[in-house]
């Protein structure tokens, strides 16, 4: 009994003991226990402002013009009730010693902001202003400097599906012209079979040339000499695999780097005015089958072996494959973006590099087991191979995104020293009223 009348006692005095301490306690308010980050409603309030560049329009109006007048309205509608502010918009200039900030307007919802103020500043410039990226040229330091586009009006092209070749090459030039010092569109095979002999089409340089085949799984073969017996046509194997080795010794020859954007190259010649009868069993006329071959004569012309005809296939299929780390550093260089995974079906094997004295400059996709889905070979005499062994409908952007990851032409970003172009808005909040 004594001891429960001890227990009621202590809890009585406990109670009595937190009851007359509530009494003088004195808790913290609110704001300091749940303070507002003024910096950052600040600097969301600004881009809030300037979601639909609304912010970045007014700031460079005359100080009299009404949208100001709606900007402060609409600054006053962003933010809570007990917060005052003041926005003050700064004209930026270059001067000898710096950039110097001029005051060219200020609005504002109270004379003062107190002693709990904080402040976010955001930089615009006129939307007449714009901004210029200068390639550095391929070739302008020496060496090569024209890329040769294949439009060739009496080639049609195979395992482009959804494109022709005449589009493809639209596309290659608008995207690479500014990088090379001449960029020439071959109209028909005739003005290839030029170039193959080494002889300029517009007073170009062609050695070291890039040449850009827009025919996907074909290729444009010449008439004349180059689609003659003993040069470009195997009699004995009934075949133009003849035709792609000794379109591999011009490669080595010229220094030319040989680009094919999509499927297993070489796989078909074509050339309407020379095969308007024939088909590559698929309906598409002008065109001829040479298989594995043509793929196997081009290595070994391009390594300076003796041309022997092999019809052994060669690729793989390794499926999904993905973006090199260069192809997305470089991505990001240049701003080109392709889907950061393909789909390989016809992958160059990596025993190619040893058998016919290669050497990867670019792995544009990541090598899979044995298989390399895309990547220039460069031979260690003269001559390289682009080959991008994927499936149709070809992405114009990795043949891009590939020469000049190899090539590595450098960006310059053009200067502007115009004044007025640019206006600093610094918004200031402060709390005012209750707890």
């Amino acid at each position: 009994m004594m001891r429960t009348i001890e227990i009621l006692l202590v809890i009585i005095i406990i109670t009595s003991a937190f009851i007359i301490a509530s009494f003088y306690a004195v808790l913290p308010i609110p704001r300091r226990v749940s303070p507002i980050n003024l910096r950052r409603l600040a600097l969301t309030t600004l881009q809030t402002l300037d979601v639909d560049y609304d912010l970045s329009e007014i700031v460079f109006l005359p100080e009299n013009d009404t949208l100001w007048g709606q900007l402060q309205i609409a600054l006053s509608a962003c933010l809570p009730p007990n917060v005052v502010y003041n926005l003050t918009v700064y004209e930026v200039q270059s001067g000898s010693t710096g950039e110097l900030y001029l005051p060219i307007k200020s609005i504002s919802n109270a004379e003062s902001l107190g002693i709990g103020s904080d402040a976010a500043s955001y930089l615009v410039a006129s939307s007449n202003v714009t901004f210029r990226v200068v390639p550095e040229k391929i070739g302008e330091h020496g060496g090569g400097g024209t890329l040769y586009i294949l439009n060739c009006s009496d080639a049609n092209g195979w395992w482009i599906t959804g494109y022709t070749a005449h589009t493809l090459a639209e596309d290659l030039y608008n995207l690479l012209s500014p990088y090379f010092q001449i960029t020439i569109m071959v109209q028909n095979t005739t003005q290839l079979g030029q170039i193959l002999n080494g002889t300029s089409l517009q007073g170009e340089t062609v050695q070291g040339a890039v040449i850009i085949n827009t025919c996907g799984e074909a290729v444009p073969i010449p008439a004349g000499y180059y689609s003659s017996s003993g040069v470009g046509y195997d009699t004995g194997a009934g075949s133009y695999a003849l035709y792609c080795y000794t379109l591999g010794q011009k490669v080595r020859e010229h220094n030319f780097t040989w680009v094919s954007i999509v499927g297993y190259p070489l796989y078909y010649v074509c050339n309407t005015g020379l095969f308007p009868n024939q088909q590559n069993s698929w309906g598409i006329y002008g065109m001829k089958r040479v298989g594995a071959a043509g793929l196997n004569a081009f290595l070994k012309g391009l390594d300076n072996q003796s041309y022997s005809y092999d019809s052994g296939w060669i690729t793989g299929s390794p499926g999904v494959v993905y973006l090199s780390s260069d192809s997305m550093y470089y991505a990001n260089y240049y701003g080109i973006y392709p889907s950061p995974y393909q789909t390989a079906t016809r992958a160059l094997p990596s025993w190619i590099t040893s058998t016919y004295h290669l050497t990867v400059t670019t792995y544009v996709l990541n090598p899979v087991g044995g298989w390399i889905p895309g990547a220039v070979f460069r031979n260690t005499g003269s001559g390289s191979l682009f080959a991008l062994g994927l499936t149709r409908t070809p992405d114009i952007r990795l043949t891009v995104l590939g020469l000049l990851s190899d090539y590595k032409p450098r960006l310059y970003r053009s200067e502007y020293t115009a004044t007025g172009t640019s206006r600093l808005v610094v918004l200031q909040l402060g709390l005012v009223g209750g707890v």
